[in-house]
């Protein structure tokens, strides 16, 4: 073999294997990353004005917010909706990237997920029927049958008030059942209770009493992914800064956030 030919397959060589290295380096772009990847938002769409199903679409402050998240992280939410207490099992075994359902964020559900910033706080109240005398608050459904949404909060303070519960998946519900005399009272969330009895048709029942606070209602990540928590939380932020949080709060709760819904 002459010098020249030498050369060529030398050159031919180095050239091929420049060529493989290349596309070694180029690999990873084929992989999707986490960004375009559609954030899977779980929700239990009977929670106005958080949630709701309207027309086959759901909408409402929640999936509003969620929805200017996902549009911040650069990921298109897609929205699920199940009951509530379905809601963590989901996010555990990987069905959804995310709850956005104005779920509490309380000590015993931060053992089993992660949550943002609050993003809203409320409280808790009772709802019974407009001609009702007996009932005017929390201390007043003891022995009482109160419907609830099964997992929530306001049931949880129901039961340690010594209440009889009957469970339901949605709020709806609860308050179809009390106008329906299968319950004394629905224990509820106040925006929620508000929503129904001055929106939804359901004037024929009252709130009573003081509402029980709540731990603010914050969106849900599943433990054990930091850098997705810190990127959400860095959004909301960004969402309270730049006024997009403050319009869709006045958009379904006709007043501005206070300032502690605001930090």
């Amino acid at each position: 073999m002459n010098m020249n030919k030498k050369w060529i397959l030398a050159g031919m060589a180095a050239l091929t294997a420049m060529r493989v290295l290349a596309g070694c380096g180029t690999q990873p772009d084929k992989t999707p990353t986490k960004t375009n990847k559609p954030l899977i938002v779980g929700t239990e769409p009977s929670f106005p004005p958080f949630e709701m199903a309207e027309n086959d679409t759901y909408t409402g402050f929640d999936i509003d917010l969620a929805n200017a998240i996902g549009e911040k992280l650069g990921r298109k939410v897609e929205i699920k909706a199940m009951g509530f207490d379905a809601l963590i099992p989901a996010l555990k075994s990987g069905q959804i990237d995310m709850i956005a359902s104005a779920m509490s964020a309380t000590e015993e559900r931060k053992k089993q997920v992660d949550f943002t910033a609050p993003y809203y706080i409320g409280g808790s109240v009772i709802v019974v029927q407009k001609d009702n005398t007996t009932i005017h608050g929390w201390d007043d459904i003891t022995g009482k049958t109160v419907a609830v949404q099964a997992g929530s909060k306001p049931a949880d303070f129901a039961e340690k008030q010594g209440a009889v519960l009957k469970q339901f998946d949605g709020n709806y519900q609860c308050l179809q059942e009390l106008q329906n005399g299968g319950s004394d009272a629905v224990a509820i969330d106040k925006a929620v209770a508000l929503y129904y009895v001055s929106k939804g048709g359901m004037n024929n029942l009252k709130v009573v009493g003081e509402p029980k606070k709540l731990a603010g209602s914050a969106m849900a990540i599943d433990k054990g992914h930091d850098d997705e928590l810190k990127a959400i939380n860095q959004a909301l932020a960004e969402l309270k800064a730049d006024g997009t949080y403050t319009k869709l709060y006045q958009k379904w709760f006709g007043v501005d956030p206070t300032a502690e819904e605001l930090k």
